[in-house]
């Protein structure tokens, strides 16, 4: 017997696939040949997967049991998410993505396509994730050792760069396209290239249609209406930290 809890007008294709440890949410969108609670090993053998209200996962992804998922998710195709996965309200996830589980997710969390994410990852709050960009967790691989990247508040990763073990990318940093991190990324500030390298403060980037320089949220504003005060209090934060940092550059 099937005892997945299903929320009111939600939608589910014929195709899929609902495993019985699931609680779907109200006005959700499960399309064709979704695994929906595929059963997962070890400890989370058994856990609810939990999928908030509002959320859609388009065709051909896979969720194991065993993750909580908050209002908003926002599912592309062929995707997979292992077990142990918390993700915060509104996590935008692309086509092709493989989150190998135990990973944090705050909120308002957008990945494009082809994105990597190891396992033990903790992504904060506003975070962008680029095409085929790799968080990587194994420092001796294969060694069974386990040190996942933390992407701190509004940071940025830019297509088909790769984060190694155990870094950390600071508040409103940015790491550049094709770039290989190995240490980490003080807050507001951008690294470069093949060896990681710190070229200067993210407001030395300009957004050329309305002349602003980053960070971001001075104009990019896309985000429902209650999180625009949480902006506006990061902001203040980056530019304090953008302050201290050309103070010690002088």
């Amino acid at each position: 017997m099937n005892t997945a809890k299903i929320g009111k007008n939600t939608y589910i294709a014929d195709t899929a696939i609902i495993h019985p440890n699931v609680e779907i949410g109200e006005n959700c969108r499960i399309e064709d040949f979704c695994i929906i609670g595929y059963p997962a090993p070890g400890r989370f053998k058994g856990k609810t997967l939990k999928i908030g209200n509002n959320s859609t996962i388009r065709s051909h992804s896979t969720l194991y049991e065993g993750s909580t998922f908050e209002d908003g998710l926002k599912v592309g195709h062929k995707t997979l998410i292992r077990e142990g996965t918390i993700a915060g309200v509104n996590f935008q996830i692309g086509s092709l993505n493989d989150i190998e589980g135990e990973v944090r997710v705050g909120k308002n969390v957008r990945f494009h396509s082809n994105v990597h994410i190891g396992k033990g990852a903790v992504i904060e709050d506003y975070v962008w994730v680029f095409p085929y960009v790799v968080l990587t967790n194994d420092p001796i691989p294969p060694s069974g050792l386990m040190e996942g990247v933390t992407l701190r508040k509004a940071s940025i990763v830019c297509t088909q760069s790769v984060i190694l073990p155990g870094v950390t990318i600071g508040k409103g940093a940015m790491v550049g396209a094709f770039s290989r991190i190995s240490r980490d990324v003080p807050d507001c500030k951008i690294a470069v290239g093949g060896e990681g390298k710190i070229v200067g403060d993210i407001d030395r980037l300009k957004h050329k249609p309305t002349e602003k320089r980053h960070p971001w949220m001075r104009f990019y504003r896309e985000y429902p209406d209650e999180f625009q005060s949480e902006l506006d209090s990061l902001l203040l934060e980056m530019e304090e930290v953008l302050s201290r940092n050309h103070a010690e550059s002088r």
